[in-house]
């Protein structure tokens, strides 16, 4: 009966609407939801829900609220021409899926139906490693496409003076409340009672969770690219510095505002997921450019800074199947504590100080092998490499003392030989090793730009191929999916361009390292 009723009433007060998206308007994206242990906007959750079921945040022609709000008003009985299709990428799933040869999308009603089946997939111990995390990922998507289709997803704010109560939309959406507003407004009764939720939570609770929808919309992170886009054309273009410094300084900013507001919203440094360090890397890297090449007067610096800084947003842009920027609880070792912030905060610098060096390495390797570069040009390189070889390496031995402080403070013990603190002692130990080269001048100037290029794969490893390729050890915990199609590119990039500018240097006479 309580389903007919709401039907009846919704049919009735259907005829100003449209037939499409019924009372699932824009106005909804503001809604207070709880969901993750925190409280956020509806406009992020649904488009975390889409994004994580289809890959993208739109469904068609409907916006990823109203997606989700169709969907979730089928838990009410309330029928919708909305398919949502699930994008399967891993060969040996789509041979146990059977889907045709070339198809990769299969959808979520038909996996509904193998639910069993892909839960028992995913819990076989004979298969690998990535097969299963495929298996797992699809079931629980699945779980979250039937929360979501059964009104049981959304949760809404029911405040009664001051306390609180957060009820799924079943719960939320009663007939009781449709039919009072009906009085007032007979023609559409449902969108108030859901826009009054946020009325009641803003009174009682503030609307601090309202950053986090500014923080969603602003799309800072397509700004910044672009400002760091325009500014490294400009320096590379124009003989006017300022015109390039101009960019840098408004992308850094806009950086340092995108930085701000994650803080703000996670309550938290952001260095604690794979999204954050590599914003925060960027970030820092042109930060640490822009500030040595204003005390030493040189444009190189802003130069390396920019070109990374480009590199780490375009990854914060595009590489959304590698880098989420969801904002998820920690996992408690994580919570409140000042040893992990400096400690990651020092490592992920010092990986952005070197990385200056690995950028201005293989640009003078790259005009090397063309001819466009002499002697007297490159033994100056070679001494602004140094210089932030300097500044990561220092920065990266700061920042693994620290992490034995931190491991102490958590573990019980300042070193394990975990595969984090491993490949981060060999970080280190190759960087020592060219310094100390090259303050000797055992290292020249072209085995010295080979082997900068050439270590920082070792950077890589550290940071991304123990989380994508061994996904072993205490640090699991801040693990990410996916990343080692883009780790292999990578490395396979880098060793072809060290062995195309292998021992390729203009003369005969070696420049000694100033």
């Amino acid at each position: 009966m309580k389903t007919l009723l709401f039907l009846a009433l919704l049919t009735v007060s259907n005829a100003s609407q449209s037939a499409e998206t019924y009372f699932c308007k824009p106005e909804l994206e503001t809604l207070p939801t709880q969901q993750g242990g925190r409280v956020k906007p509806l406009y992020v959750h649904a488009s975390e829900a889409m994004k994580a079921l289809t890959g993208k945040a739109k469904v068609g022609d409907l916006s990823a609220v109203e997606a989700y709000c169709l969907l979730s008003l089928n838990g009410m009985g309330l029928p919708s021409d909305i398919k949502l299709m699930a994008k399967i990428e891993h060969v040996d799933a789509i041979k146990h899926l059977n889907l045709p040869e070339g198809e990769h999308l299969v959808a979520y009603d038909t996996l509904v139906a193998m639910e069993d089946d892909v839960r028992n997939e995913a819990r076989r111990t004979d298969v690998s490693d990535s097969y299963k995390k495929s298996m797992e990922k699809l079931f629980n998507n699945i779980f979250l496409y039937k929360e979501i289709k059964s009104g049981n997803n959304w949760y809404l704010a029911d405040v009664q003076g001051t306390v609180l109560n957060w009820l799924p939309l079943t719960a939320y959406l009663t007939e009781d409340k449709v039919v009072a507003q009906k009085e007032l407004t007979p023609m559409d009764p449902f969108l108030p009672v859901m826009l009054r939720t946020k009325v009641m939570y803003d009174q009682a609770f503030g609307t601090r969770y309202m950053v986090e929808y500014y923080y969603a919309k602003a799309g800072l992170a397509s700004v910044a690219m672009l400002l760091s886009i325009l500014a490294l054309a400009c320096l590379v273009l124009f003989k006017n510095f300022k015109i390039a410094l101009g960019f840098a300084s408004l992308s850094i900013l806009t950086q340092i505002t995108l930085i701000t507001l994650r803080v703000i919203v996670s309550g938290r440094a952001p260095i604690t997921n794979m999204y954050e360090t590599v914003l925060f890397s960027g970030a820092g890297a042109l930060l640490l450019g822009l500030i040595l090449g204003h005390f030493k007067n040189e444009k190189l610096f802003v130069y390396m800074g920019l070109a990374y800084n480009v590199c780490t947003l375009m990854m914060i842009n595009f590489a959304n199947g590698m880098l989420t920027a969801t904002i998820s609880p920690l996992v408690p070792v994580l919570r409140d504590n000042f040893w992990l912030s400096t400690h990651v905060t020092t490592i992920i610098l010092s990986y952005g100080a070197l990385a200056l060096s690995w950028i201005l390495a293989n640009t003078v390797l790259i005009k090397r092998r063309l001819g466009k570069m002499d002697r007297k040009e490159e033994a100056y390189h070679a001494d602004v490499i140094y210089t932030t070889l300097k500044w990561g390496t220092t920065m990266l031995a700061a920042g693994i003392i620290l992490g034995g402080v931190w491991a102490d403070y958590s573990w019980g013990r300042f070193w394990g030989w975990d595969p984090k603190e491993t490949w981060s002692l060999i970080v280190l130990c190759f960087y020592t090793a060219i310094l100390h080269g090259r303050y000797t001048s055992w290292i020249k100037n072209d085995r010295f730009m080979t082997v900068t290029a050439a270590a920082f794969l070792s950077v890589m490893m550290a940071w991304f191929g123990v989380n994508y390729i061994l996904a072993s050890g205490l640090h699991s915990y801040g693990f990410s999916e996916g990343g080692a199609v883009f780790l292999g590119s990578f490395f396979l990039v880098q060793i072809i361009i060290l062995i195309i500018t292998k021992n390729y240097s203009k003369g005969n006479k070696e420049a000694e390292p100033v």
